[in-house]
This record gives C-alpha cells, sequence and structure tokens, in this order.
C-alpha cells in the first residue's frame, strides 16, 4: 500500500500543517496562505529576539561572575537558596547581612520583597473571585444562548487567547478585524436608532400639519366652511416641537 500511495507535495504538506493550527481557516487562495506565512515568521523572529535578549543578560552576567551561573544551577536542582550562597559565595555572605552599613539596603531589599507578596497574595485573590463571577455569568449566557459545553468551551478557548497574545504586544490581523466587526456592528445600530427617531418626528410633523389644512369642519367667523382666515397653527418648527 505504501508503493501506491502518493507522496504529498511539500504545499500540501505545509497546508495541512497551517490548517492544523488554524482550523477556522480555509487558506483557499495564495494571498491568506503566504499571508499567514508571513506573519508566523514574524511571530518567530519577534520571539527569537526576546529569547536571544534574555540569553545574552545571562551571559553577560555569568560572565561577570561565575559563581552566579553554579547558584542559579543548584537552585535549580532543588538546594536550598541560603546553602547555595554559602556554598558558591562563602561564610562571609553573613558577615555582609550583619555589617550595619547594609543594615538600610537589606530593610529595603526585605521591604521591596514582602510588597511582592503581598501584592502577588492580592491578585490571587481577586483573581479567585473574578474567576467565580465569570463563571456563574458564562453558565447563565450558555442557558440564555443554547450553547453546548463545547461551543463556551470554544468561546473562551478563543478569548484567552486574544488575551495571551495582548499580554505579550501581539495582535493578529484577523482579532483586529473581530473588533472592528464589533465597532461596525455598534455603529450600524446606533445609525439606526437614529434614523428610526428621525422617521418618528418626521411623521408625527406631517400628521400635524394634514391636521392643520384640513380644519375642523366648523364656520369660521366671516365666511362659509372651509373659507376665510384659518388659525394661526404656528411655524413649522413650533408644529415640529410640538410633535416631539
Amino acid at each position: 500500500m505504501a508503493d501506491t500511495e502518493q507522496t504529498k507535495s511539500r504545499r500540501d504538506q505545509h497546508l495541512e500543517r497551517l490548517r492544523s493550527k488554524y482550523p477556522d481557516k480555509k487558506f483557499e487562495d495564495d494571498e491568506e496562505i503566504y499571508g499567514q506565512i508571513s506573519d508566523d515568521y514574524d511571530q518567530y523572529e519577534q520571539e527569537l529576539e526576546g529569547y536571544k535578549g534574555r540569553e545574552k543578560s545571562l551571559s553577560d552576567m555569568f560572565a561577570a561572575d561565575p559563581r552566579s551561573a553554579q547558584f542559579l544551577t543548584d537552585m535549580h536542582k532543588g538546594e536550598d537558596p541560603v546553602l547555595g550562597l554559602v556554598r558558591n559565595f562563602g561564610v562571609e555572605i553573613k558577615d555582609v547581612l550583619e555589617d550595619p552599613e547594609m543594615q538600610d539596603k537589606i530593610a529595603e531589599a526585605n521591604k521591596d520583597y514582602m510588597e511582592r507578596v503581598a501584592k502577588s497574595k492580592q491578585l490571587e485573590e481577586e483573581y479567585a473571585a473574578n474567576m467565580d463571577k465569570t463563571l456563574e455569568t458564562l453558565r447563565a449566557y450558555q442557558g440564555q444562548q443554547g450553547l453546548s459545553d463545547e461551543q463556551i468551551d470554544e468561546v473562551m478557548n478563543r478569548i484567552i487567547s486574544v488575551v495571551n497574545d495582548g499580554v505579550m504586544g501581539k495582535f493578529a490581523p484577523e482579532t483586529i478585524d473581530l473588533f472592528l466587526k464589533g465597532i461596525n456592528h455598534d455603529n450600524d445600530v446606533a445609525i439606526a436608532s437614529e434614523e428610526g427617531e428621525v422617521a418618528g418626528r418626521n411623521a408625527r410633523i406631517e400628521e400635524q400639519l394634514r391636521k392643520s389644512q384640513k380644519g375642523d369642519g366648523t364656520q369660521p367667523p366671516g365666511g362659509r366652511n372651509g373659507e376665510g382666515r384659518r388659525p394661526n397653527r404656528g411655524t413649522i418648527f413650533e408644529l415640529a416641537q410640538e410633535a416631539m
């Protein structure tokens, strides 16, 4: 069977990878195919530059003091940081901690540490509280819209993907299109509502004018019915104001 099976071209192989990575896209024309390839290359280059920058920072630090590399390696292996400091920097590190001239700096560093811990705990608590409310909102929305668990999961995965990209400073064309469509929809609804209000006011004005021209059927002084001087009903602007 392997002998009769046709070997897929590199183009078909690449299309399969793209469609597997982006299942919501069809990639039926070269513009969409090469556009996505270009976007992927840009993303890979940005990530690669980020990796290179972080690698260079670590390399510079290790070159300046090789003991820092061993200290981080020991921590990665699970060694106690305090023992790691002594092992790599000597027991003199204890003297530094007890140096009166260093007390203010140590106190400031410890203050920064405690603030980070407190902030991290606060964010965790806020996240947990917000997530509880979000889950309630999702359950209510799912019931109102009649969505399946798979559908609501897909929606949330898309939202989380957009949020994660935003944190990393990535905004894909499809994300921009999504929000642009939402803005255009809101504008269309606002325009339609305004046009409806204008149409309603115009209809009321025309009805007032029609009644004014028809009269009430009584004979005005100094003439036959329908003749003579009609009572002053006001200008078109006053009629418009009455109709509102």
